[in-house]
Formats: C-alpha cells, structure tokens, sequence
C-alpha cells in the first residue's frame, strides 16, 4: 500500500485574461515518469475534490503499479464555490471565458511543460455533476481538441440535450457515464433536479448520435461515496490494461 501513496503532485498556476487570474492546478505525475517518454494526460475539473475526496492520485498509482494500465498524468484545475456554477453551466455568465481559458490557456500551459500527447485521443475530461457538464460542452464545441468524456452524474438538463440534439453526428465522441440510481431529487444551486432520469435522456440521444457511450447506473447518491468507487472503472475504459 506504501507505494500507492507515495504520489508526486506538483502545484502550478496557471496565468489568465479570460478568468480571475491566476488558476491553481495540481499536476499527478504517474510512477516511473520520465521527460522522454510522452503521456496521455486526464483534466479534471473541480481538482481538489478529485485529489481529496475522490483519491484519484492514489488510485492511478494503484492501476498503474498493480495492473499495468499505461502511465497518465491527472490535471486538476480548481474552482471557487462562488463561481463554479457560472463557470460550469451552459447557462452560467462566467462559462464561455471558462472554457476559452481551458482550451486557450490550460491546455496549452501544460503542453508546454510537460511531455504529454496533442492529440485528442490523448485529452480525457473529467467531471462529477456539473463538471461532467461543462467537460461534455468543452468536447461538443471543441471536438478538434477532445474527444473523450469521463461524466460522474453529469448535469446534463435541458441546454445540454438541446446541444446534443443538434449536433450532426457524434460518432467522434467517447463518453463514459455513470449515475447513482438514488439520485431522483437531487437539490442544486439551479433547483431540484432527476438526475437519473436527465441521464437517461442524454444516453438516448448519445445513441441516436452514435457516439461510442459506455452507460451505467449504480446504487448511490449525488456524493463522491459514489463517484470514487467508479473512478478505478472508469480509468480502466479509457486506459486498458495490457492483454497477457
């Protein structure tokens, strides 16, 4: 157990004209990491929680150390509470300088500091409830950029199936989706919302729009009780292990 939690995170900030500058970011750097070699990399909004509650350092460590699943970097870009929903919401004032700093100056921050892959296989978003939200927009306007979703309890109301619906095809897209069967009155800073049945809704039309979608829904509420027990599943779809 000692070497999953020997972890090496690096804290960084990232310099910005599109949101209150600077962003704080906490950089994973998986076991054995090495200059030479070039990664695959997750961004995970709503960092510290990711890092904190959802043990995502820990649990790469152990993918990586016992399974041998490829080495990946973990990117967590932090929030304020007091803004979170206008960043992350369709809907929300502060969201389109949100994701123009992601993409215009994130992205680009890290690519210049660290060995990882530019190409969007390469780029996995990661999100729980809102978060998932706003990593599925990032991907829908920027399909160039990503194409690769991990969504626990995404928010994904109205604005969101709108867009789905609208868009040609998704067949690009590869989204991962998990919700908590528990989840049917769930009280957010937008009103009370089904999350089960809103998820259920977006996974139809991810279907009709052929995305390449792996769906589950599990006992479980809005918490990350939940959402840590299906990171290690999660990772594992996007990153597999080799076959003996």
């Amino acid at each position: 157990m000692s070497e999953y939690v020997k972890r090496t995170i690096i804290k960084e900030e990232v310099p910005s004209i599109h949101v209150d500058t600077p962003r704080s970011v906490k950089v994973y750097l998986p076991p054995g990491y090495n200059e030479l070699l070039s990664y695959p990399v997750v961004y995970c909004q709503d960092g510290n929680d990711f890092f904190t509650m959802g043990r995502i350092a820990t649990i790469a460590n152990q993918l990586i150390l016992e399974e041998g699943i490829e080495p990946f970097l973990i990117v967590g870009v932090s929030v304020e509470r007091s803004k979170r929903t206008s960043e992350y919401s369709p809907v929300g004032s502060r969201n389109a300088a949100y994701k123009r700093f992601f993409t215009e100056e994130l992205v680009p921050f890290i690519e210049e500091r660290y060995p990882v892959r530019r190409d969007p296989a390469s780029r996995i978003l990661a999100g729980d409830s809102l978060g998932g939200t706003v990593s599925l927009h990032l991907a829908l306007d920027h399909p160039e950029v990503f194409t690769r979703v991990l969504a626990l309890s995404g928010a994904f109301f109205q604005p969101t199936l709108d867009k789905l619906q609208n868009a040609p095809s998704l067949s690009w897209l590869r989204i991962w989706m998990v919700v908590g069967l528990d989840e049917l009155a769930v009280e957010t800073h937008m009103g009370t919302f089904d999350f089960v049945q809103w998820n259920r809704e977006a996974k139809q039309i991810l279907e009709s729009k052929h995305a390449e979608l792996s769906y589950r829904e599990k006992p479980g509420n809005h918490v990350w009780g939940l959402w840590q027990k299906e990171l290690p599943d999660s990772l594992r779809h996007f990153f597999p292990a080799p076959r003996l």
